[in-house]
């Protein structure tokens, strides 16, 4: 029987991936849960790949069949010119789960989110605005509502919002910001940036340079990205505050011009989005647990964020389960899992920096010094660490 719609026995706070494979894995065994989940905020987020490697996450949450074409464009590779000019380049082709994607993530979120309630999760819109322990139970208030459920699952993004109001708090690594340009469509008389078939390019790539990094792509329904990656306070002194600075820097490139070459002039807009690392500490505890970004928050040169929000969405679900059937040290294993898969994020980051080591410059070189850096092993390349 189904309990009262405020009373789940789980809430789940947050509509994206995490929130969404939480939901599912414990509707699947047999929770009642509401997702809570807010209108998207419009251009908050990075540029996501989707890595080959979370087909079977989808699928296995019966979801892989259910994404429109619509949301995603397929992404056969990488490319990079990382520690040296030239490119270097690694084949998702050839791998056991074929293409990646290139994610628009509004409707793949929403896509997601139909397919919850389609397996039984109710799906209620707002936000969670405050939270507390009252017994066995939490209590939160969800737009004037309140709502009680004995668990709760923070999905609600780097922000962390509800394990931050239980006592949890976000640790920084960096301040990485993402100065990103977008193309709605195709300009006029041009197809965008071409592959070696003449069709859209449909590679990642990656260019390095003494301010950060540079990334481009093609996006669904013949949109193009290009995004400058630096640190917030090096924004400035890189030029690329404002349209022209960005163009200037844009044509002080090599690769990633040549993508962008169909573009004649500054774009009419930028858009500043954080792209920091951090993690949540603790990101568990007795009765909830956080998971994706507000579990822990990965670098975008990795390109695993929709990989690791599912894949901690899908543990988070099984520590909750495993306390509810009697386990009390269930969400204290979960945290030890997020805390060494990320350890091994940063090991992998640290590595991948270190391979670009022509440029004495403050971004580099707090990269370069960080504590617990590791020298380089050989072959290290952008998106090794998914």
């Amino acid at each position: 029987m189904t309990r009262p719609w405020n009373s789940p026995d789980v809430l789940v706070a947050g509509g994206g991936p995490a929130g969404v494979a939480a939901a599912l894995t414990l509707a699947s065994r047999g929770a009642d849960v509401v997702l809570v989940h807010s209108a998207p905020e419009a251009g908050r987020r990075v540029l996501e790949s989707l890595s080959p490697l979370a087909q079977p996450l989808l699928r296995g949450l019966g979801v892989l069949d259910r994404l429109p074409s619509g949301c995603h464009a397929p992404c056969y590779g990488n490319q990079s010119a990382w520690g040296g000019p030239a490119l270097t380049a690694s084949d998702f082709l050839h791998g056991p789960y074929g293409a990646g994607w290139h994610v628009d993530r509004a409707p793949f979120d929403a896509a997601l989110r139909r397919a919850a309630r389609a397996a039984g999760v109710r799906l209620h819109a707002g936000s969670v605005r405050s939270v507390a322990r009252h017994g066995d139970l939490w209590q939160a208030t969800v737009c004037g509502t309140v709502m009680t459920a004995p668990y709760l699952v923070d999905a609600t993004g780097a922000r962390a919002r509800l394990a931050r109001r239980l006592g949890a708090r976000v640790a920084h690594i960096d301040h990485l910001v993402a100065v990103v340009a977008e193309e709605p469509v195709s300009e006029p008389g041009h197809d965008g940036p071409s592959g070696a078939r003449g069709g859209p390019e449909r590679t990642s790539l990656v260019e390095s340079t003494p301010f950060g990094w540079w990334y481009t792509a093609s996006l669904p329904r013949g949109r193009h990205v290009v995004m400058a990656v630096t640190d917030a306070d090096l924004v400035a002194a890189a030029g690329l505050r404002t349209p022209d600075g960005w163009w200037t820097a844009l044509a002080a490139t090599r690769h990633v011009r040549a993508r962008a070459a169909h573009r004649t002039t500054p774009p009419g807009r930028l858009r500043f989005l954080p792209a920091g690392t951090s993690r949540t500490l603790p990101p568990a505890g007795p009765g909830w647990v956080a998971a994706g970004d507000a579990a822990a928050v990965t670098d975008p040169i990795a390109a695993r964020g929709i990989t690791h929000a599912l894949a901690t969405g899908i543990a988070a679900a099984t520590a909750l389960t495993e306390e509810a059937d009697g386990d009390p040290r269930a969400p204290s294993r979960y945290a030890a899992l997020v805390t060494s898969v990320h350890d091994e994020f940063l090991r992998a980051r640290a590595t991948c920096y270190r391979a670009e080591e022509r440029w004495d410059t403050p971004f580099w070189t707090r990269r370069h010094t960080a504590a617990g850096v590791t020298r380089r092993a050989a072959g290290a390349t952008p998106g090794s660490s998914r």
